[in-house]
């Protein structure tokens, strides 16, 4: 499938007024989209674009996959929000499903991905005071150059990205940076008041950055010989974006805790959740931490229907597959414009020559010949397509980022 008119003048709608008001702390592309379906969507002009970014693996089902939306319109129509002062009957179903896919036995509701991150940081450092016995205010948590899992202000204290973090101070005290993909610089930085070690198993917004295939082992053993959680951020790699349920399944490992989000939603509603055993998720109390929206009945219900339609392996299996075509065509640009191919699944980083364009460049390009996709440091392009793309969606998006290097390195 194709674009409409890929040939015509791609003239861009004009941006609305209305969007004129909203914070400027995004720079999107020139694009207005009004709907979409499985991996396409369509601008306010009735153009068609192949959706290689998938809300940044939120949609990875598939924009407006049937089963997600009759499950959300089923709710709807009875209720939306009880808040965490009373149970629903979604909310059950949910956590236990989820907590099955995931292999533990409790599991803690929220909205936002960076939510669970907080959450995640919570958890670990009332783990560490109460169960491993730190003294208060003194735990540590180890975490990677190179990360991204949110921009809240705490999250942002150990970022090494200055355009998240400066001009923000004073940062969170309490976390220690080491070297991605570096297990014995990890094991070098901990201590005795180090309570978790908090990895994205792939880097997303770093460029889909990958590390040794020992390294994620090796973080396992060394935080489980420490007595120190290895927490790992799902939110963007998780849930069939890579082949496997988890990334960490690629590696054969076992975190203490999953933080999720994105997917989990199902591009319908915002749904994150951090996962646990109750051994460490246990350590919260009443009044302790909360969220008005999280677990509520709308979101418990999408975020049961996504995890039954996990459970059938299905997705990660076209994952797999197409992701190993996806790789295989985008290897063979490289010395044609493109330095390095990275990734996992249908998730995939590539690096431009920075000679020929920047990746904004590159994007804007795409743009024009119906491929939606987002740059990152400067001159790395990411295609994450919803997990729903077809074979000739795949072959025909590589095609087109194979002409626009063409045009780019013409004199």
């Amino acid at each position: 499938m194709v674009p409409l008119d890929i040939t015509a003048d791609a003239s861009r709608a004009p941006i609305a007024l209305e969007v004129q008001h909203a914070a400027h702390n995004y720079h999107p592309l020139e694009v207005v989209v009004a709907s979409g379906e499985g991996a396409w969507v369509t601008d306010v002009n009735g153009r068609r674009f192949l959706d290689c970014l998938a809300a940044y693996s939120a949609v990875n089902f598939g924009h407006s996959d049937p089963v997600l939306l009759a499950a959300a319109r089923a709710q709807l129509g009875r209720i939306t929000l009880t808040s965490r002062a009373f149970y629903n009957d979604q909310l059950g179903p949910f956590v236990t499903a989820l907590a099955e896919l995931c292999g533990k036995d409790m599991v803690l509701p929220m909205n936002t991905g960076a939510e669970a991150v907080e959450s995640g940081i919570k958890v670990a450092r009332a783990w560490g005071y109460r169960v491993k016995g730190v003294a208060a205010n003194a735990a540590n948590i180890i975490v990677a150059a190179g990360n991204f899992h949110g921009r809240t202000t705490t999250i942002v204290s150990f970022s090494d990205d200055e355009s998240a973090s400066r001009g923000f101070g004073p940062f969170t005290p309490g976390f220690r940076m080491v070297p991605f993909g570096d297990a014995a610089a990890l094991e070098a930085a901990m201590d005795e008041n180090t309570v978790a070690v908090l990895l994205e198993p792939i880097q997303g917004e770093a460029g889909i950055i990958v590390p040794p295939a020992d390294y994620l082992p090796s973080v396992r053993e060394i935080t489980t010989r420490h007595n120190v959680l290895f927490i790992a951020d799902e939110i963007q790699s998780g849930l069939g974006r890579t082949g496997a349920t988890f990334s960490c399944d690629l590696v054969g490992v076992v975190p203490d805790l999953y933080l999720l989000g994105k997917a989990l939603g199902g591009g319908i509603v915002p749904v994150s959740a951090v996962v646990g055993n109750a051994d460490i998720l246990g350590v919260l109390k009443p009044g302790e931490h909360g969220s008005t929206f999280g677990g509520n009945p709308f979101a418990a219900a999408v975020g049961l229907a996504v995890v039954k339609l996990l459970a059938t392996g299905e997705y990660q299996k076209r994952a797999r597959e197409l992701g190993a075509r996806l790789h295989s065509a985008l290897t063979a640009l490289v010395g044609h414009g493109v330095v390095e191919v990275r990734g996992a699944g249908l998730w995939a980083g590539i690096d431009i020559d920075p000679a020929l364009a920047s990746g904004r460049a590159v994007c804007e390009a795409l743009l024009v010949r119906g491929v939606l996709a987002k740059d990152t440091h400067g001159s790395t392009i990411r295609l994450a397509p919803p997990l729903v793309v077809s074979a000739d969606d795949i072959d025909w998006a590589v095609a087109q980022l194979a002409a626009v290097l063409v045009e780019l390195a013409a004199p």
